[in-house]
């Protein structure tokens, strides 16, 4: 009995102990399923807003113009019709804002700060005052110029990608004219540079240590350059090249015009326009909350996520239902290369974009992004500024960013154009305070991200990835060409091909006029504007020789 009751009270108390605990592993299940359904990466953004700059005053705003510009032309503006002409051909015909408000100030010949973000058609902006503001060859008055060759305008900017960008648009607008655009950045050969500029250049469009290397090979002068385009200034800055802006801009004349151009304005833009132009007419042709308007719309979703297990995700991300094209930031050359490899290896059309790369595999990746043989691009932030491409469905922060103008850029990359888009930020554990900042400074909210990883459910839920998916793209979705069906150009070749294009060598861009045309020699009454000599009076408006419609055009003192 004894024997019987103790099996009798023993062996039911361990089937109850191990009820107990099934059910309350079963609990803690439910539980974690629960939380797991009730997880999600989606920041609410009904309270986000710009980060807070503090910015100067703009003179002229398009904020409250009823102007309605689909009625007005560029020929209202006085654009002289080859320009015209050749807009035309390329179907554009009605100008943007920036331009609308840009083009009336710069004709007159006054110093210009353009506030306008990339891809609000600033280029023009500034491309057709200055193709106006000077003579090609063969063109009424370029015999009797004596600096007739020789650089008289120049455009500056930071990068080599930006770089060849303005001077296509520039090359668009001067196709009816005889100018000769040059382009001289680094990262491609010297010789084709140094031998187009020996052989005559009207306008000058470069990157800043290229431009101080052929200053000091003596093969670049800039001694007859009247007018200077300083575009994204507030990137310059930022990659540290305000000594080589002084620099180059002590080179050029004195009286010269500047038009000084970046989308946001802090205090070390405002200094630089300070010291090297004369009362500059500032104009913000942008909505102060468009980067506001960016951070509502854009879905964002913010993950904390292991370093090892980033791929697997980013993997799972790239096969989302509605992903197009898809910009992955990372923030060192390094991590930017590995993980391109990784997911080419997965079988995704992946190319990088970083500062190791040589001129000709970063423009056959731009290349490749813009023309669909790859829909992934990993890119450095240094080698990604100022790149406008069209229809980004999803942007990946594959690190936190720096701080929120970082944020803000990046994801301004996607739901661009009333269209929709995706902006994912991984954040490591090391950098939660960091993000934090980022969100205080934006209005989103600041609470913990939720831990994520491939095998997470809400990742998927969040991001409309199916759940059939894997790490590896299946053969039957590998249909693009990929890197490799885009060339690589051989640059010292390339630079010949775009000198050698007839008599216009293909280079569009416009020539110089004589200091006696442009009005800016010795001065009677009105002076010299006197730079050098510390003279602050207002910029006289330089009398044109030019003709429009067989009449000659001339521009007097008021």
């Amino acid at each position: 009995m004894t024997d019987d009751s103790t099996t009798a009270s023993g062996e039911p108390g361990a089937p109850a102990a191990r009820a107990v605990q099934d059910a309350q592993e079963a609990h803690e299940e439910a539980h974690q399923e629960a939380h797991d359904a009730d997880a999600s990466g989606i920041l609410h953004t009904a309270g986000a807003h710009a980060p807070a700059l503090d910015e100067a005053t703009p003179d002229i705003t398009d904020e409250g113009d009823e102007t309605d510009l689909t009625h007005k032309r560029f020929a209202d503006f006085g654009v002289e019709p080859e320009i015209c002409d050749a807009l035309t051909a390329k179907g554009i015909i009605h100008p943007f804002p920036i331009q609308a408000l840009t083009l009336p100030v710069a004709l007159d010949g006054q110093d210009i700060i353009g506030q306008a973000k990339t891809g609000t058609g600033k280029t023009l902006g500034f491309a057709i005052p200055l193709l106006m503001d000077t003579l090609g060859p063969g063109e009424d008055g370029w015999d009797a110029d004596p600096a007739s060759g020789s650089p008289q305008a120049l455009i500056v900017l930071p990068t080599r990608e930006l770089a060849k960008q303005v001077a296509e648009e520039l090359a668009v607008a001067a196709a009816g004219r005889t100018v000769r655009i040059v382009q001289v950045y680094g990262g491609r050969a010297y010789e084709p540079q140094i031998e187009a500029l020996a052989e005559g250049a009207e306008i000058v469009v470069g990157t800043p240590g290229r431009l101080i290397d052929l200053m000091d090979r003596g093969v670049l002068d800039l001694t007859h350059v009247t007018t200077v385009v300083l575009d994204e200034a507030d990137e310059m800055l930022d990659l540290g090249f305000l000594p080589d802006v002084e620099k180059i801009l002590a080179r050029t004349r004195s009286d010269r015009q500047t038009m000084l151009f970046s989308a946001t304005m802090p205090g070390a833009v405002v200094a630089l326009a300070r010291r090297y132009m004369t009362k500059p007419t500032h104009i913000r042709a942008q909505d102060p909350g468009d980067e506001g308007m960016t951070v509502k719309t854009t879905q964002q979703v913010v993950y904390r996520t292991h370093a090892l297990n980033k791929v697997e995700v980013v993997a799972r991300i790239l096969q989302a239902a509605d992903r197009g094209r898809t910009i992955i930031f990372a923030r060192t050359k390094r991590t930017c290369a590995r993980v391109a490899d990784d997911l080419a290896s997965r079988g995704f059309a992946t190319a990088a974009l970083h500062g190791d790369l040589g001129q000709g595999a970063r423009e056959q990746a731009l290349r490749a992004f813009r023309n669909g043989k790859v829909d992934v691009l990993v890119a450095t932030d240094v080698a990604a500024r100022g790149i406008d491409v069209d229809d980004v469905t999803h942007v990946i922060n594959y690190q936190c960013p720096e701080d929120e103008k970082i944020y803000v850029h990046r994801i301004g990359r996607t739901g661009r154009a009333g269209h929709s888009g995706t902006a994912i930020t991984f954040v490591d554990w090391d950098d939660i305070p960091r993000w934090r900042l980022i969100a205080r400074a934006l209005g989103l909210p600041v609470a913990e991200p939720v831990e994520t990883y491939h095998t997470s459910d809400h990742l998927y839920t969040d991001l409309g990835i199916p759940r059939e998916v894997t790490g590896t793209l299946p053969r039957s979705k590998r249909v693009l060409a990929g890197l490799d069906a885009e060339e690589i150009e051989d640059l010292g070749e390339t630079g010949l091909r775009e000198r050698g294009r007839g008599g216009r060598s293909g280079r569009g861009g416009r020539g110089a006029r004589s200091e006696r045309e442009r009005g800016r020699g010795a001065r009677s009454a009105g002076g010299s504007r006197g730079r050098g000599a510390g003279t602050s009076g207002d910029k006289p408006r330089r009398t044109r020789k030019r003709t429009r419609g067989g009449k000659p055009v001339t521009r007097s003192e008021d």
